[in-house]
């Protein structure tokens, strides 16, 4: 979609010839989130418009206990550390940002006041700053007031680089001012068109002052309040048993009427994907369950039992194949994937190109995952108004062939092609999960048929996924030749989103591997452009940015986008909460209520 196509849909609200929902839904379509398409219509003067969330419950509480469960289990309750989506949201039953995002990509109030805008002089036209007016009579779990100087210390705490705050990317190029007791300007460096960053969502939640003021920098991780939280939140701590479970009970002075409706609240970890689909969804044990991975077949049957339903929710999550640009096998000073070394077989573009017509995404989508993913060639996918139609995907073994062949692989008498003294045969990895090693064996397959040998290694998830910089098996350290995995859209911008690909941030042992791009492709076009999306006021023309670096990453075959994912969660079938891709699980756990 272009910028004039952009510009032209932007009228047609305007002018109420377009609803608001059905061009947020054509902006998906395209690859933009939700939330990036709401501030583009809110740049161009069409305002936010938050639905209000239903609640029928007259009083606080009465509702009994609500069991949740992970099956990745919370491991802490700082969301200044929280490095996944379970430590997030166990954090988010306790602590509250200024704002969330609702699944139609509107900020919605919940330690602020209001929302800024232009309208009540929150916005300035130069996108240099923004002024939060936040709730008053607020109280944090032990009775003290929560005020801007708490707001003001989240901004230090985070920034503070011996914290070693994973929101640190939130807080560093800002200034944050007090204006009153109740009121802070946040400042930026340079013009900023994604100002709803810090304090918003995900990375947005507040710790108190007086309880963390003694543990900024050096000294974060012996907070006793790090496993012990006392937030603004509709629930009080209870006990917390980390790797297991965590508990909250009511807090009688929450800052909304009438809320929350469970007197207490239990997220309990552990498990796999299929259990915790059927503790929900067949047995009725739990009220919610999280991340349902399962094959939707699987999905289906659990259904049946009729005492609970799958929710779908969409995001900007992406389930993907990278190839490695650089050698695996090749050490340079002391590190493995060096970014002084090339791949020897990816590095050829017919290879590349070769294996992204290799991949049945339609029956990866269709035999697997049903209803829980849609197959794309983007990876940027959402909001619709950056999702490229310039893309497609196809499936053609016998062109594959053609490609390979015409580019000098020729076939063995063991059936694999070589060229140059070298075999055409690599390692490809993900994490052990039922779906994705279906997904393996189906690439398998159509790679065997032309002459390309591929091992398939699996590696447990709380491997694969973990930040420990002494094992090899992570896939930060990308030590194989090719990898897949589920990358979530943290942040409903694109500008995040797509800064895994920029040069600067490739894993490195320097960096101890947490350097966003792990394939390490590196191109001096996509990180030009990425600058000046990062500066770029005009909504329209920053969205047709973004289209063009998913081409640029998406067309070069280093990047095989496979699935978009949407949110898949379990819930019980009287349990009525409203949901939202663009932000944690439990975002709006205050509005969580069971009919009956």
């Amino acid at each position: 979609m272009k910028e004039r196509e952009l510009r032209d849909l932007i009228a047609e609200v305007k002018t109420g010839r377009l609803s608001r929902r059905a061009f947020v839904q054509r902006m998906i379509a395209v690859g933009l989130t939700a939330p990036m398409a709401g501030m583009m219509l809110a740049q161009s003067g069409v305002p936010m418009q938050a639905a209000e969330i239903p609640y029928k419950p007259t009083k606080a509480g009465g509702g009994g206990l609500l069991k949740i469960l992970y099956w990745q289990a919370v491991t802490l309750l700082n969301p200044h550390f929280a490095v996944g989506t379970k430590d997030q949201d166990g954090a988010r039953i306790f602590y509250e940002p200024l704002a969330g995002w609702d699944a139609e990509g509107n900020l919605v109030p919940v330690l602020a006041a209001e929302i800024p805008s232009k309208e009540n002089n929150g916005l300035t036209e130069d996108g240099l700053s923004v002024v939060w007016k936040l709730k008053q009579g607020v109280k944090w779990h032990d009775g003290k007031p929560f005020t801007a100087d708490d707001v003001v210390f989240n901004w230090e705490y985070a920034r503070t680089p011996e914290t070693a705050a994973v929101s640190i990317a939130s807080y560093k190029d800002i200034k944050v001012e007090k204006i009153d007791d109740f009121a802070v300007s946040v400042k930026f460096a340079k013009p900023t068109p994604f100002w709803a960053d810090a304090f918003v969502g995900t990375y947005g939640m507040i710790i108190p002052k007086h309880l963390f003021a003694d543990y900024i920098g050096g000294k974060s991780r012996d907070a006793p309040n790090n496993l012990k939280p006392v937030g603004t939140g509709p629930y009080m701590f209870d006990d917390f048993k980390p790797g297991d479970v965590v508990r909250g009970k009511l807090n009688p002075n929450y800052h909304l009427p009438n809320r929350p409706y469970f007197d207490t609240i239990e997220i309990k970890g552990g498990g796999d994907a299929v259990s915790a689909a059927r503790a929900v969804l067949q047995t009725g044990e739990y009220d919610y369950g999280w991340n349902m991975q399962v094959e939707d077949e699987i999905l289906q049957k659990l259904e049946a039992a009729g005492k609970g339903k799958v929710l779908i929710t969409e995001t900007g999550n992406i389930e993907f194949i990278m190839l490695n640009s650089t050698d695996p096998a090749t050490e340079v000073d002391g590190e493995r994937s060096s970014l002084k070394t090339k791949h020897p077989l990816f590095s050829d573009p017919a290879v590349r190109q070769a294996l992204n017509l290799l991949i049945d995404r339609n029956s990866i989508e269709k035999f697997i995952y049903g209803r829980t993913a849609d197959a794309t060639a983007n990876f940027l996918n959402a909001p619709e108004k950056v999702r490229s139609k310039n893309t497609k995907f196809e499936f053609n073994i016998e062109k594959a062939n053609a490609i390979l062949e015409a580019a000098g692989w020729k076939k063995g008498g063991d059936g694999i092609r070589a060229k140059d003294g070298k075999q055409l045969k690599f390692v490809y990895q993900t994490s052990i999960n039922a779906p994705r090693q279906k997904t393996q064996a189906i690439v398998k397959q159509a790679c065997q048929k032309a002459g390309i040998d591929v091992e398939l290694k699996s590696v447990v998830a709380s491997v694969f996924f973990s930040s420990d910089t002494a094992n090899p098996d992570t896939y930060t350290h990308f030590y194989c030749d090719a990898q897949m995995y589920n990358t979530t859209m943290t942040q409903p911008d694109a500008g995040f989103f797509m800064n895994q690909y920029l040069s600067w941030q490739a894993a490195t042992k320097e960096n101890k591997w947490q350097g966003r791009n792990v394939s390490r492709w590196r191109s001096k076009e996509y990180d030009d452009i990425h600058k000046q999306a990062d500066e770029e006021l005009d909504s329209v023309k920053r969205a047709a940015m973004y289209i063009k670096l998913n081409d640029l990453v998406v067309t070069d075959n280093y990047i095989l986008p496979l699935l978009r994912r949407p949110k898949v969660s379990a819930t019980a079938g009287n349990l009525k909460l409203p949901v939202s891709g663009w932000d944690n699980d439990l975002w709006q756990i205050h509005n969580w209520y069971r009919e009956t």
